[in-house]
């Protein structure tokens, strides 16, 4: 069951779900508005001449840290990793979906690629997959509405929450933009 917004602030009361710094401004029908964090991962496109999956990516990328007045310009056919602002958090009793927002997505802004679901047991601020499918170049500012996380209640709790060891949870509690850790499942 999805929860509305009733049902967000009183879980949020029940600590059954976390979203730190929580501004009620930002609580919609059906899900919460998150902003664009400061962090980017950008590709060293001109030091490698393909990705290979069984291989750690994080030395064929650049971290980009900028200030909260500043922004960054995200390319046409560009693609980018990015984080949330704020830590979004679940017990093994829920779930949650990021999804892009429809007027970014009008602008030719793909907010997340595949991964947008944040398994039972999580906290973590949330990588973002960004494409500029525009011809256009788009500017983002942090701490500007870039997504939506919707938050689900399990029919019944998971049995083995994200982090359970032997699951591989590569992702568990980070804190920052994070690069894919797809050879750890090699």
């Amino acid at each position: 069951m999805q929860l509305s917004d009733i049902d967000i602030y009183k879980s949020l009361k029940l600590g059954d779900i976390s979203i730190e710094n929580f501004d009620k401004d930002r609580l919609q029908p059906a899900s919460y508005d998150v902003l664009l964090g400061s962090e980017f991962l950008v590709f060293d496109n001109h030091k490698i001449a393909f990705i290979d999956p069984k291989n750690p990516v994080q030395d064929s990328m650049s971290k980009v840290s900028i200030e909260e007045d500043d922004f960054f310009i995200i390319h046409p056919g560009e693609f980018v990793l990015g984080a949330t602002w704020e830590k979004i958090g679940v017990n093994e009793k829920f779930a949650c979906q990021i999804m892009g927002k429809s007027s970014l997505a009008r602008l030719g802004l793909i907010i997340h690629t595949t991964a947008g679901f944040i398994d039972p047991g999580n906290n973590l601020r949330i990588t973002l997959e960004f494409v500029n499918t525009n011809t256009i170049p788009i500017k983002l500012y942090p701490k500007m509405k870039i997504a939506q996380v919707a938050f689900y209640e399990l029919k019944t709790p998971a049995e083995k929450p994200y982090g359970t060891l032997g699951l591989n949870s590569k992702y568990l509690n980070s804190e920052s933009v994070q690069a894919s850790q797809m050879h750890k499942n090699y």
